[in-house]
């Protein structure tokens, strides 16, 4: 208890109270934007499944392709600074597209051109995050930063999940997109307020400002990253290993699992019920992160993800929905854990002033091969049946997780010891 209270104690510094207020608030903003877009687009006259697709696209493939440039940003510049205008950034484009939903002038290149934007902003700020992290919290609390980061941030996954539709309805996608604007826009002021480590300074953000200085051409920087990600054999094997996992889990989230809902399970309260249970999970894994201090914290998360192939194996089993729940509730809770045991130990092992281009060299990775899941599920659907193809999903996963436990740098790479001259936390 003593310990709790003292990870509780992070939230008294005033740029981590900052940081977790503007993550927070954003994730809120982003929990929104789904359900708000999505709906406010369909509801236009003449909108069809085509025009969502088009739209989204034009959101999610610049995330992508600007994902290492981001990096490389995040790594140049103040990290405050960057994440304040990907925020932003983020909030004009949202009020452009409610603007033009509420106005009625909505041609397709706009609505395209305003997602677009976001998703280039969006590929800013998640590098700049990570790097950011370690600039405002103290070596020896990472990973209860972390923990608590990823309270605040679940918490509006769980929140914007059930606000945004019941905003949608009452007052339709345009106000509800507005909404997501507003919150990026409050997000950008919380993360303005922060500050670099101040020159001279025991934290990470010093030095990192000092090599940030010296920066070279863009191409040099990529490959800098590339040599920091590359070098390090735990990193680009469980970015290899989640390449296919999230390739897998796309199609059974994606597809696969709302098919198999509606096919057998009684539609989409069955299947809101699975993400509920999921939603729960990652809550009760920030609990469990806050106190879980691993010898060996990338072994352990990659064995934390066996058991999320479970719940796609009890759905291609026909289990009853309580149970696939259950799953769900348990795959929420190991990714959560896993998350901040590999957040923690990329801060502590990468440079700071190469965190942000490794991180993403990571999300991209990571994320590369997960359209191509969205992709197959339907064909794979129809040619075996969805229980089949759901079946798959769960073997990809063991059969991925086992190969990354090949890895000597997955299964040896140690936490530091504590270091006695730091007190404990009180």
């Amino acid at each position: 208890m003593h310990g709790f209270v003292g990870d509780l104690g992070l939230l008294r510094d005033r740029r981590f109270a900052l940081l977790m207020s503007a993550r927070t608030i954003s994730v809120l903003g982003t929990a929104f934007a789904p359900v708000a877009l999505a709906f406010g687009v369909l509801a236009l006259p003449g909108a069809d499944a085509s025009t969502l697709s088009v739209v989204l696209t034009a959101q999610s493939l610049p995330l992508v392709v600007f994902l290492l440039v981001g990096g490389v940003i995040a790594d140049r510049f103040p990290r405050h600074l960057v994440m304040t205008a990907g925020e932003s950034i983020n909030a004009l484009s949202y009020f452009a597209l409610a603007a033009m939903l509420l106005t009625g002038w909505t041609p397709l290149p706009a609505l395209a051109t305003a997602a677009a934007v976001s998703g280039i902003a969006t590929a800013a700020l998640y590098p700049a995050l990570t790097g950011i992290i370690p600039e405002v919290v103290p070596p020896e609390r990472l990973q209860s930063g972390n923990a608590l980061l990823g309270l605040g941030a679940n918490t509006s996954r769980v929140a914007g999940a059930v606000m945004s539709g019941g905003v949608v309805v009452l007052f339709g996608g345009g106000w509800a997109l507005a909404v997501s604007g507003l919150m990026f826009a409050v997000a950008a002021v919380l993360v303005a307020g922060l500050r670099p480590a101040r020159a001279g300074g025991d934290g990470a953000g010093s030095g990192a400002e000092a090599a940030r200085e010296a920066g070279g051409s863009v191409l040099a920087d990529l490959r800098d990253g590339w040599r920091e990600f590359s070098s390090r054999q735990w990193i680009w094997v469980v970015v290899a290993q989640f390449s296919v996992l999230v390739m897998a889990m796309q199609a059974g989230h994606g597809v696969l699992g709302p098919l198999w809902a509606k096919e057998s399970l009684g539609g989409a309260p069955a299947w809101s019920a699975f993400l509920a249970g999921e939603a729960v999970g990652t809550l009760a894994g920030v609990v469990l992160s806050l106190r879980l201090r691993p010898r060996r914290p990338i072994l352990l998360g990659v064995l934390l993800c066996f058991p999320t192939a479970l719940p796609y194996a009890l759905l291609g089993s026909g289990a009853p929905l309580w149970l696939t729940v259950a799953g769900a509730f348990l795959m929420g809770v190991c990714f959560d854990v896993f998350g901040v045991l590999w957040a923690t130990t990329m801060q502590r092992e990468v440079p700071p002033e190469s965190l942000s281009r490794v991180a993403s060299y990571d999300a991209l990775g990571s994320l590369m091969f997960g359209p191509i899941g969205l992709m197959l599920a339907g064909p794979v659907a129809h040619l075996i049946g969805t229980q089949a193809a759901l079946l798959c999903c769960s073997a990809i996963v063991v059969a991925t997780t086992t190969a990354a436990l090949l890895s000597p740098g997955v299964r040896s790479l140690r936490a530091p010891e504590p270091d006695p001259a730091v007190p404990a936390a009180s």
